[in-house]
């Protein structure tokens, strides 16, 4: 982009600053705070537009992590776009003229200056702490890598709307993953590490296939974008909070002495209103095959790549749940490892306040560093690390060479029944409720139920439907493990459960609830019971099962928050007669 281009969208900027204080849709504060005119840009001989590009050390601002040097620099989007995405480079200072390293990448929506989700208290301008875990955990620049954030469009330093991982946040992470391999500094070999937001957009680079992308670490990414959003047509909370969250956070005020270039970048969202007006329609799209959720199935995309990929999933999440996970892993023909178990939204190295580890288990920063000194370097790793590191609700790790494994699998018929959809507000008195329950037999010794269940419903009447799991001891004591919920109709209607790894201790039972949406403790659905009667003339429940003896044992504790979960998801149940069994898991 050239000084000329740039200083007509600053004038463009500025008029439509002054339009919406005349109409009033942004306060006199607001556009007081709009930045002035940047000066002409710098054009590098690649094309990228380039400013600060002086390192600065921890010496001379205390935001830069000791042993690192910031730079800041501009460069386009890759759709042809007028989009300007800014990036914050970290290299280990000192490194050389000539001196290539690595680059560990992170493209996202946190790294703005003032803080990650709202302005935090910092005295002047720096580079995002939102990885400062990872850096100071592996010494990082000390080991010979590069850490580069970068702007989504819409956040930060980057111009454009925000576009929830659409074909411009897409083209976005694809101009970030070539940038940061043709960089002079750069060996031209990437990997891409982040939590959340900036680990779907890890999930998106490996779908991209760039020659340059070499590895990705993925800690608790929504897999299916759609799913996240709506659970078989029944839309979920985060339609709603998660838009306004990163709404929120594009339009942040960024530290006021930043340079002036980032200033007018990060001041786009506010100077265009639409932007966030359409990011939240956008969230809204019913129609799982309209074009917007085509555009954004990460599941589908993943058919055929084959970037090594290590991951994190907590299998009681309820932020980026356990739903298209399998899905997605099948689809990618990759080198795949994870950290799988009972735990909720954390990083792999997280503590409670208690220095406990709430995952439960050592040496997530050496794994993540062996994951890319394997592909990064090509150093092999000096321990033989299992592929999977599985963690089940008894707290107890394991390791396996894949996910899920399953010794035995069974389609199970259980009796129909009849519910009102009332969302569990009617009268328990009456005679019809709004649910009911099948017991299985007791398991004489323990057996995993593992991987994603699937039911099968053939019903009458309009209105939603949840299916629950329950471990169920013999005193009645019940914990809800697994739950899903679906829009029916008259007919067939069929979905998938979570993704579970859930242990019936020997004499426990499993029951099957079928009802009403209930609005359990951790539950964020937001559905509109229709008050109909509804039949469920056949019920089948597809599951798969384990035998935890034949176990290869890790060590580790139970995830911090497993007792929690255990203890908001238990209720009493008064066990009835069995209607069918499980299959047993022969080892």
């Amino acid at each position: 982009m050239s000084a000329h281009t740039f200083a007509i969208r600053a004038i463009a900027a500025t008029s439509a600053l002054s339009l919406l204080l005349a109409v009033g849709i942004i306060s006199a504060a607001t556009a007081s705070a709009a930045p002035p005119e940047s000066p002409p840009a710098v054009i590098t001989a690649s094309g990228a537009v380039a400013t600060n590009t002086i390192p600065v050390t921890h010496a001379e601002n205390d935001r830069v992590p000791e042993g690192a040097a910031w730079t800041q620099h501009y460069f386009p989007s890759s759709d042809g776009s007028d989009v300007e995405l800014h990036s914050d480079v970290l290299l280990p200072e000192g490194l050389a003229a000539g001196e290539k390293v690595p680059v560990i990448l992170s493209v996202g929506s946190y790294f703005g200056h003032s803080g990650e989700t709202s302005v935090e208290d910092f005295e002047h301008t720096g580079p995002s702490d939102r990885f400062m875990d990872l850096i100071e955990g592996t010494d990082l620049f000390g080991r010979g890598y590069a850490l580069v954030m970068v702007d989504l469009r819409g956040f930060g330093g980057s111009t454009g709307c925000l576009d929830f991982m659409g074909d411009g946040e897409q083209a976005d992470v694809k101009a970030a993953i070539d940038w940061a391999a043709s960089q002079p500094w750069s060996t031209g070999a990437v990997g891409m590490y982040g939590k959340s937001y900036d680990a779907i957009t890890g999930l998106v680079g490996n779908n991209l296939d760039q020659d340059a992308l070499k590895a990705v670490v993925a800690q608790a990414p929504m897999w299916d974008l759609y799913r996240s959003m709506r659970s078989n047509g029944v839309p979920r909370s985060p339609i709603v909070d998660t838009s306004r969250s990163y709404n929120d956070i594009a339009t942040l005020p960024q530290m006021a002495d930043d340079d002036s270039r980032y200033l007018a970048n990060a001041a786009y969202e506010t100077a265009n209103p639409l932007c966030t007006v359409e990011n939240s329609a956008g969230y809204r799209t019913a129609d799982p095959d309209s074009e917007y959720w085509k555009t954004r199935d990460l599941v589908e995309h993943a058919k055929g790549t084959d970037t090594p990929l290590l991951f994190t999933q907590g299998l009681l999440e309820f932020v980026t749940e356990p739903d298209g996970v399998e899905e997605f892993l099948a689809n990618n023909e990759g080198p795949e490892r994870g950290w799988i178990g009972q735990w909720g939204h954390s990083r792999g190295n997280d503590r409670d306040e208690n220095g406990r580890l709430m995952m439960g288990r050592e040496g997530w920063f050496d794994e993540t560093m062996a994951h890319f000194d394997t592909y990064l370097k090509g150093i092999e790793p000096a321990v033989d690390y299992p592929a999977f590191a599985i963690q089940d609700s008894t707290g107890s790790w394991r390791a396996e060479d894949s996910w899920p494994v399953t010794n035995a699998s069974s389609t199970i018929s259980l009796r129909g029944g009849s519910y009102v959809d009332d969302g569990a507000e009617g009268d328990p008195a009456v005679e019809m409720g709004n649910s009911f329950t099948q017991w299985s037999e007791p398991v004489a010794v323990a057996t995993r139920i593992t991987g994603r269940p699937e039911v099968t419903l053939k019903t009458r009447g309009n209105g939603n439907v949840m299916v629950n799991l329950y471990d169920v001891a013999p005193d009645g004591t019940a914990v809800m493990f697994d739950e899903q919920v679906s829009v029916i109709s008259k007919g067939t209607t069929s979905f998938g459960l979570k993704s579970t790894d859930w242990t019936l201790a020997p004499g426990h039972t499993l029951a099957v609830k079928i009802g009403t949406i209930e609005s359990g403790a951790v539950s964020n659905w937001i559905d509109t019971p229709t008050n109909e009667k509804i039949r469920v003339n056949r019920a089948d429940l597809s599951i798969a099962v384990s035998d935890p003896a034949s176990d290869n044992a890790l060590s580790g504790a139970a995830s911090t928050f497993l007792p929690t979960y255990v203890l908001i998801s238990t209720s009493k149940q008064d066990i009835g007669s069995a209607t069918f069994k499980i299959p047993p898991a022969a080892g």
